[in-house]
Order: C-alpha cells, then sequence, then structure tokens
C-alpha cells in the first residue's frame, strides 16, 4: 500500500518562501514519477511540477522559474522549492506517485496514488 504524506505547508507573505516535503512509503518501484499538484477553492487540481527517476523534470509555465522540483531518493522524499510566492499560489497542495517506467507529465489522471495535502497560504 502506497503512503504518501505531505509536509511543509503554511501561511506566508508574499515574496516569500517554502519548502514542501512528500514522504513516500509502501513501494517498490525501482522507476517511477513523482509530482506536485495544487488546488484551491473552487478550482480545479492543477498539475505544478513534476520529477523522475532520472531527475527529468517539468513545471506548469505559472511556476518556471519560481518552484523547484526534487527528490532524495535515498530518503524516498519528493520536495518543491517555492519562492517569490505570489496570493495566487495559495492552494492544498498534493503529492502523487506513478510507479513503474512512467513519462514526465503534469496529466491528474496519469497518477494512481495521492497524498491528503498540505494548505499553503499567501497573503499579498
Amino acid at each position: 500500500q502506497v503512503q504518501l504524506v505531505e509536509s511543509g505547508g503554511g501561511s506566508v507573505q508574499a515574496g516569500g518562501s517554502l519548502r514542501l516535503s512528500c514522504a513516500a512509503s509502501g513501494y517498490t518501484y525501482s522507476s517511477n514519477c513523482m509530482a506536485w499538484f495544487r488546488q484551491a477553492p473552487e478550482k480545479e487540481r492543477e498539475g505544478v511540477a513534476v520529477i523522475d527517476s532520472n531527475g527529468l523534470t517539468g513545471y506548469a509555465d505559472l511556476v518556471k522559474g519560481r518552484f523547484t522540483v526534487s527528490k532524495d531518493n535515498a530518503k524516498n522524499t519528493l520536495y518543491l522549492q517555492m519562492n517569490n510566492l505570489k496570493s495566487e499560489d495559495t492552494a492544498m497542495y498534493f503529492c502523487a506517485l506513478r510507479g513503474g517506467p512512467c513519462v514526465v507529465t503534469l496529466i491528474r489522471s496519469f497518477y494512481p496514488d495521492w497524498g491528503q495535502g498540505t494548505q499553503v497560504t499567501v497573503s499579498s
């Protein structure tokens, strides 16, 4: 049973930074894709960033240059460094996993396993 547990959310002023973490357990995939998604109130869940087992990354246009996704394979932990945060970044942030050979994508339906989310609130 795959478990994904996010942490690191909180409240920050615009222009500030936060680092999210997602601890993964319960899987044995030697290759996988892990991604961050976010969902603001009354909006669809949208992809933010993705990384595969080889370190190949992809980002949504809205966060390019501000957010950096990384992964510590030894700790099975996914990270999202968020800099220069804006009020429109306010959302619940979720991590997602797809095991096995995969392609770097931010299509929500591609990912079968999800965490419970961590809230990020950016005040202007």
